[in-house]
């Protein structure tokens, strides 16, 4: 719903167009933390009473083992895409770790044990990093040039609203048919999300009719706005 807001809103400028790219990808973005927003308000309630002798502590280590996870693996994921020119290896690696977030959520479902969840969650850790790098990395290769400003308020302002909207939604879920069905649709999100970076990928890795790699035409407006688009 926030997606279509701010396109409404910006449509009402004079010539105003957003590259395919910063679309699709602000769907993608849109798709993983919505789906995150019905697990989120009842994290903390399932640890403490569904997982055997889960406490306060369990939700408090748990969550710092994914930041963590996160943190560390973020850097060499960067340092390594860095390294290689073209957008093939960010894609894949985007594409990767959407995955594995998928499978990380939905086995969330299954879980008894904190150990369980502590591992649960370094994985999930270890996807968000590799999604948060590699999608920022293309993201801002294709965004606007002209319109920097709005293009990242067009995702921050999306994803709110999503939030907003399915965190209410998975309250409601949990309380009617239990605190699992939740984690479910989240990893459905999740793989939705990578299913729509797929997508992407003709408009992110361009070919010619012989297979030969071209410079995506998105990537082409922004180097014509002065927009550095080398690594």
């Amino acid at each position: 719903m926030g997606y279509y807001i701010l396109m409404r809103l910006h449509r009402t400028q004079r010539n105003s167009r957003i590259n395919r790219a910063v679309k699709y990808f602000v769907s993608a973005d849109l798709a993983l933390f919505a789906g995150w927003g019905f697990v989120a308000p009842i994290m903390p309630v399932f640890i403490v009473e569904q997982l055997t002798g889960a406490t306060l502590v369990t939700v408090g280590v748990s969550a710092g083992l994914y930041w963590l996870a996160r943190s560390f693996i973020q850097p060499p994921i960067a340092i390594a895409i860095d390294k290689r020119r073209g957008e093939k290896d960010d894609l894949y690696v985007l594409m990767f770790g959407l995955i594995l977030a998928g499978f990380a959520t939905t086995t969330l479902a299954i879980i008894t044990t904190p150990a369980q969840l502590y591992v649960v969650q370094i994985i999930y850790g270890l996807a968000l990093g590799m999604y948060s790098v590699s999608w920022t990395a293309i993201f801002s290769r294709h965004i606007d040039g002209d319109r920097l400003a709005f293009d990242w308020s067009l995702d921050r302002s999306t994803l709110g609203i999503a939030i907003a909207i399915s965190s209410f939604a998975g309250g409601a879920i949990a309380s009617q048919f239990g605190f699992r069905m939740p984690f479910v649709i989240a990893g459905m999100f999740a793989f939705i999300s990578a299913f729509i970076v797929f997508l992407s990928q003709k408009f992110i890795l361009p070919t010619s009719k012989s297979g030969a790699k071209l410079q995506s035409p998105d990537l082409a407006i922004s180097s014509r706005q002065d927009i550095p688009i080398n690594r």
